[in-house]
């Protein structure tokens, strides 16, 4: 294994996933940090834990564990994964995740660099953006767990890590490597170790990997990883996949603007879940019949307004209402799988990851693109998910999904 990778969630790590795939490396996802040892031809392993939100003190230890798993595989140069939109609170979890990564490397200089120009995040002169707005305008204020309310990289790092944060800068950046090297040196010797890296295209993002050939550890988005498998001798083995047939289900979490867009946009049958509903004792089982009785792809969501997450979190509390609906959602999967469905659909990460880790596959092999940024994806012989992060995805995501789950590439 060449390069190690771990994601703070399993949404964003197949999205890493499938860019380096594209880029021509054979990419295998492990869902937690595997107990034995990798196929020996996997040139790149994706560690996808469910850290975003916990505790940070847990979330640095499960991490430092997935490095130490990913450094025994032979990796020579590290990646954290975290969101495009780069989801954190005061407290962390990336600036103390990544520390203490960078701490056990020994690396000097680490940038931090959410930036996916093909799905509209950039970052220039340190503040990210959504498309033509920043980030505290583009819905993100809304997100019930990490409200991102400050788009200056710079001030949302900095309460998270030791000493002062640094800049490079766009014209920096499209002077090439070279100057981006100079960049970074300059910043250490000034006692910036950690860096928000700035990059509003494509280009930016390989001019990054080049300058970032040998360096132990950096931090970012899936775009970051772009320029990074022409650093290193390929087998040129990626891209291998067969389409999955059979019954299939979508459900959603997520209560982004993109993905209640793509709820409405839904023309099978549908079903609403509301928090009140799981706290009330709706099962699972009962949902599950309901979808599996569908002669069309069925959704469950409870893809709600922002007022009415706030409403049931000031009834019922935050981490109670997120807990129940990731538990009922963790449940109706395995319903479903149980009940013969072989292609499942997950909007949100949160949600994502409380259906894989229910599943519980040892390993995701990286599929086809459905939209940019999500893959299709195997998790057994008879069974093909598909996770997308709240913020991805066309208006008809469910839609295609499906189909691309059915076909060979």
């Amino acid at each position: 294994m060449l390069l190690g990778c771990i994601g703070d969630d399993f949404t964003g790590s197949s999205d890493l996933g499938n860019t380096l795939v594209k880029q021509g490396m054979r990419t295998v996802q492990y869902v937690g940090v595997p107990d034995g040892p990798a196929d020996p031809e996997v040139e790149a392993g994706v560690v996808a834990l469910k850290s975003r939100s916990i505790p940070v003190e847990e979330a640095v230890a499960q991490s430092l564990a997935a490095l130490e798993w990913l450094r025994a595989q032979g990796c020579t140069q590290f990646l954290f994964k975290y969101c495009s939109t780069f989801d954190s609170t005061a407290q962390g979890n990336i600036g103390p995740v990544a520390e203490a990564l960078a701490d056990k490397l020994g690396a000097q200089s680490v940038i931090f660099c959410p930036a996916f120009p093909t799905t509209g995040r950039t970052i220039y002169m340190g503040h990210l953006f959504v498309g033509d707005r920043l980030l505290s305008e583009s819905g993100m204020e809304n997100h019930p767990l990490t409200p991102m309310t400050d788009p200056d990289l710079r001030r949302v790092l900095a309460p998270q890590v030791s000493g002062e944060v640094g800049h490079v800068a766009a014209p920096t950046v499209w002077e090439g490597p070279d100057e981006i090297r100079a960049a970074l040196e300059a910043e250490a010797v000034a006692g910036r170790r950690f860096v928000i890296a700035d990059a509003i295209r494509d280009g930016d993002l390989m001019a990054w990997g080049k300058a970032l050939a040998g360096v132990p550890l950096l931090t970012g988005g899936s775009g970051i990883a772009m320029g990074l498998p022409g650093n290193f001798t390929l087998s040129g083995k990626a891209g291998r996949w067969r389409g999955q047939g059979g019954p299939v289900a979508a459900l959603s979490g997520s209560c982004s603007n993109a993905t209640r867009g793509q709820v409405a946009a839904h023309e099978g049958p549908s079903r609403e879940v509301t928090a009140e509903q799981v706290l009330g004792g709706l099962a699972a089982q009962e949902v599950a019949d309901w979808a599996l009785a569908q002669d069309r792809m069925p959704l469950v969501y409870s893809s709600a307004e922002p007022d009415t997450v706030r409403a049931a979190q000031e009834a019922h509390g935050r981490e109670k209402v997120a807990a129940a609906l990731e538990g009922f959602f963790a449940q109706l999967a395995k319903a479903l799988v149980a009940g013969g469905v072989t292609r499942l659909i997950s909007a949100g990460g949160e949600t994502s990851g409380a259906v894989v880790e229910a599943l519980a596959p040892d390993a995701l092999e990286i599929g086809p693109e459905i939209d940019p940024g999500v893959p299709v994806m195997r998790a057994g012989e008879d069974l093909v998910l598909a996770l997308k992060s709240g913020n991805f995805g066309a208006e008809d995501f469910f839609a295609k999904a499906a189909r691309v789950m059915e076909h060979d590439a």
